[in-house]
């Protein structure tokens, strides 16, 4: 046996295999509308329903969350697609089920079972990612530290590039865990939410934002907002368009009110969030320093903007709430 085919024939042997299903079209088109309206905060069942009959893993779990998370307890329907995700492989179902006997429905005694107990589906999960983080996977490492809470876990996930394990490596940081000499804590603190943000995580982006600003690096402040906006988080939105819009000196940006209310327009869409009614008030206040034709020509730009980005989003952490 070559050395090549001896390290496939290893892969083979250390990781189970689990099928999941090969959407059509039409099922991968309403899977990924489910995901984005699920991540904006909007009903997405039906969208995410049609990928998760036919078989798809990830759409179980973004449904089952859903279904969760409007009963404010694990349903015997919510457990359903759970289980089904979990006997795919879906790490974070398994950690959701294993982790029911802390849910509203154990109060309200009629929590769902299933084929395996709680503590079995933790440990296969903890099996199955103990043997993935073998071999450097960064996403089963921070499956590790979530089951385990040992911040070792977490720092080698954050190592192996991990956007989520980076950033909380610098909350925690920033709260005093590990040890580490005072005036380098926030030097550590600093270089982990610059590494999760290059990583694409937004949450860092804006944590950079308020960091850079705070010590008047606003070039980097600047730079670091508008790359929030520019991938649709909704808090890197409002700001830019509010620092555009309203506030421009404080930032050093030139005044743009077209583009600063056209991007906290689109905002309203979302309908939810802390924000809102921080859009209510100030959209009013912009458009008493615009003309009409301003107005128009914002409307026009929101719409062009929205063509060409992503999709507006609060990215929630798939373990969040």
């Amino acid at each position: 046996m070559t050395v090549i085919k001896a390290i496939i024939a290893l892969t083979f042997v250390a990781f189970p295999i689990f099928a999941s299903a090969t959407l059509n079209v039409q099922q991968q088109n309403a899977k990924e509308r489910g995901i984005i309206l699920f991540n904006q905060y909007k009903p997405a069942a039906p969208e995410l329903r049609i990928a998760a009959e036919a078989g798809d893993r990830e759409a179980q779990f973004f449904l089952a969350e859903e279904i969760r998370q409007e009963n404010q307890y694990i349903s015997d329907e919510a457990y359903k697609w759970y289980e089904a995700a979990a006997k795919q492989g879906d790490f974070y179902s398994m950690i959701r089920i294993g982790r029911s006997s802390s849910d509203l429905c154990v109060k309200m005694k009629n929590c769902p079972t299933g084929i395996k107990k709680p503590e079995e589906w933790l440990a296969e999960a903890q099996k199955i990612a103990k043997e993935k983080s073998n071999h450097g996977d960064a996403e089963a490492l921070y499956i590790m530290y979530e089951l385990t809470a040992d911040r070792d876990w977490l720092k080698r996930s954050a190592l192996a590039g991990d956007a989520t394990a980076q950033y909380r490596m610098a909350i925690g940081d920033r709260q005093g865990e590990g040890l580490m000499l005072p005036w380098k804590r926030q030097e550590s603190v600093e270089q982990w939410f610059l590494l999760s943000a290059k990583s694409g995580n937004p949450k860092a982006m804006m944590q950079l934002f308020g960091i850079y600003r705070e010590k008047g690096e606003l070039d980097q402040a600047r730079y670091w907002v508008e790359r929030a906006a520019s991938i649709g988080y909704e808090a890197g939105l409002y700001n830019y368009g509010y620092f555009l819009a309203v506030d421009s000196e404080a930032l050093g940006f030139k005044e743009d009110k077209v583009k600063g209310h056209a991007l906290i327009s689109l905002l309203k869409e979302l309908g939810s969030g802390t924000t809102q009614a921080d859009i209510e008030e100030i959209l009013p206040q912009i458009e008493e320093k615009m003309t009409t034709s301003q107005i128009k020509e914002a409307e026009e730009y929101a719409a062009e903007w929205k063509s060409t980005h992503p999709p507006l989003s609060f990215y929630p952490e798939k373990l969040g709430f």
